[in-house]
C-alpha cells in the first residue's frame, strides 16, 4: 500500500494532473468536490462561408537581363606558384620528467659529555660497542678535549629513510627537518656550549653544510654554535684529518672548559 505523498509522487511523475480512484484508497487524502463535477458539452455553432473575391494577377513586365561579367579564374599553375606553403604545426614539447631523488640513508646517534652534545654518524650503522675501534677513537678524542670520555646516550639512533615503504617525503628537506627537530628538541631539555656534528651526514642535515666546514665553527639556527668534523672512520684512515682536528679543536676548547669551572 502506498502512503499518499507517494502516490502523489508517481503520479506527478507520470504528469497526471488529475485523477480518480475507482475504489476508497488507504491512507488517501479525501477528494476535492469539483473534480467530481462533470462539465457539460460545449455547443458549436457553425460559421456561415463568406465568399472570397478571387482577383487575377496581371502579368508582371518581364526583369531586364543583367549583363555578365566574366571574373578571370587563375590557372592550376599560377595558384600552385603563388600559394603558401603551410606552416606545419610546431610539435608540443615532451613533458620534462623531474629526476626522482632517493631518499638519503645515514645513522646518527646523539651523545652528551659535559656541557656538549655530540651528534656522530654510526659508521656500521649499528649503536657504538665498547671495543669498536670508531667509539675508541671518540673517546680519545674527548679526554684531548678536556670533556668527560664516557659520553651518556641520548635516546635511540636516528635512522633515515623512517619508513620503506609508502608515500611520505623522506627527502633531502625532510631528513634535514627530522634531524634539526630531533636536536632542538634535546637542546630544550639541557642546552649546551657547543653541538659537535662528527660525520657528514651530521654536518648536511644538522649544520645545513658540506664537507668544506670541517674543522670549521657554525651558527645554525635554532641549534646555536655547531662544531663539524670528519666522520670518525675517515679520522682512522687519513691521519692528516686528525691533525686539522687537533688545531681546531685548540681554538675552540676554552668555550667548554670555561663552562666546566
Amino acid at each position: 500500500m502506498l502512503i499518499e505523498s507517494r502516490r502523489r509522487a508517481y503520479l506527478t511523475a507520470m504528469q497526471v494532473v488529475n485523477w480518480l480512484p475507482r475504489t476508497e484508497l488507504p491512507f488517501a487524502a479525501p477528494s476535492r468536490p469539483e473534480l467530481l463535477v462533470m462539465p457539460e458539452p460545449v455547443e458549436t455553432v457553425p460559421i456561415p462561408a463568406v465568399p472570397v473575391a478571387r482577383t487575377v494577377a496581371e502579368p508582371s513586365a518581364p526583369a531586364p537581363e543583367r549583363p555578365k561579367i566574366e571574373v578571370p579564374r587563375p590557372s592550376l599553375a599560377s595558384t600552385r606558384t603563388n600559394a603558401k606553403p603551410v606552416e606545419e604545426a610546431e610539435p608540443e614539447p615532451a613533458p620534462v620528467k623531474v629526476p626522482h631523488i632517493p631518499p638519503p640513508r645515514f645513522a646518527l646517534q646523539l651523545l652528551r659529555a659535559g656541557r656538549c652534545l655530540l651528534l656522530v654518524e654510526l659508521p656500521t650503522g649499528e649503536p657504538f660497542q665498547s671495543r669498536d675501534p670508531a667509539y675508541l677513537l671518540l673517546k680519545d678524542m674527548l679526554r684531548a678535549a678536556g670533556l668527560p670520555d664516557s659520553p651518556q646516550i641520548v635516546g635511540e639512533p636516528v635512522r633515515w629513510p623512517l619508513l620503506s615503504r609508502g608515500t611520505m617525503d623522506q627527502g633531502p628537506e625532510a631528513a634535514r627537518d627530522f634531524v634539526q627537530g630531533f636536536v632542538s628538541a634535546r637542546l630544550e631539555d639541557e642546552p649546551c656550549v657547543c653541538l659537535w656534528l662528527i660525520g657528514l651526514p651530521a654536518v648536511k642535515f644538522a649544520g645545513e653544510a658540506d664537507a668544506e666546514a670541517f674543522n670549521r665553527e657554525l651558527q645554525v639556527e635554532g641549534l646555536g654554535s655547531a662544531w663539524a668534523l670528519p666522520g670518525l672512520e675517515l679520522l682512522m684512515e687519513t691521519p692528516q684529518h686528525k691533525a686539522e682536528v687537533w688545531q681546531a679543536m685548540r681554538r675552540l676548547m676554552a668555550r667548554w672548559k670555561e663552562s666546566n669551572e
